[in-house]
């Protein structure tokens, strides 16, 4: 999996148990990816993450010191480029939304087969789905319909309050088109067969979709575009 990517994949693993973040380290550790930090606490993600900026914290929610759902935020905060997975035993729905609300690019659960959250890494890191199409969408409606504040693109509401439409740029008109697909959680494949392009164009403008609206990755980028309201 690992040889076709363009660059070494930086990592950073967050549980309080060490026998899982050396499970997890001796899983990830492979040509193309580098574990480059543990922490075993929130407080401690926050400044591992400032600290390297690694490409993926994959990151535990139940933890002795600190929730790891609490100190997301604030990992995004001082590392805004780092694509956060949750990694948790907790398959709850509203930890779900609280996840994508609050900046995660993946949730998935610690019974997963290992092979996926190898492969889990490695799509965060390149950009491409990482949420099930309809988990996705059920989560931005739970959240479109708890947030008491109005969506209106001021900086209020669901998203990152911290960026509004004067921060980002322009989007094409063929930019509007995948990002539309993206908030409907179509993965890059299906992307390029509904615009009918191919699959490295697709990766072009997602790369640059990302780039436009100050996001780590395309679940972030589907968050901000409804709030303010980017596509239809």
């Amino acid at each position: 999996m690992t040889e076709l990517l363009d660059k070494t994949i930086t990592i950073a693993i967050v549980d309080d148990h060490g026998i899982v973040r050396q499970g997890l380290r001796a899983l990830l550790t492979r040509p193309g990816i580098n574990v480059v930090g543990e922490a075993e606490s929130g407080a401690e993600a926050v400044r591992l993450a400032e600290q390297l900026h690694p490409d993926v914290m994959l990151l535990d929610i139940r933890m002795k010191d600190g929730d790891g759902l609490q100190s997301l935020p604030h990992i995004k905060a001082v590392s805004p480029r780092t694509s956060v997975i949750i990694l948790t035993t907790y398959a709850n729905p509203a930890y779900l939304a609280r996840a994508i609300s609050g900046g995660a690019a993946g949730y998935l659960s610690k019974e997963t087969d290992p092979t996926q959250i190898v492969r889990a890494v490695i799509t965060a890191a390149t950009g491409d789905s990482l949420i099930d199409r309809n988990l996705l969408q059920a989560a931005l409606a739970h959240m479109l319909e708890s947030s008491s504040a109005e969506v209106d693109g001021s900086g209020d509401g669901i998203g990152d309050p911290g960026i509004t439409i004067a921060d980002i740029e322009p989007l094409s008109e063929r930019e509007r088109d995948v990002l539309r697909l993206m908030v409907q959680g179509f993965a890059n494949n299906a992307i390029a067969d509904t615009l009918c392009i191919s699959l490295p164009t697709v990766k072009t403008h997602v790369q640059h979709i990302l780039q436009k609206l100050h996001v780590s990755d395309r679940t972030q980028a589907a968050l901000l575009a409804m709030r303010l309201k980017l596509v239809e």
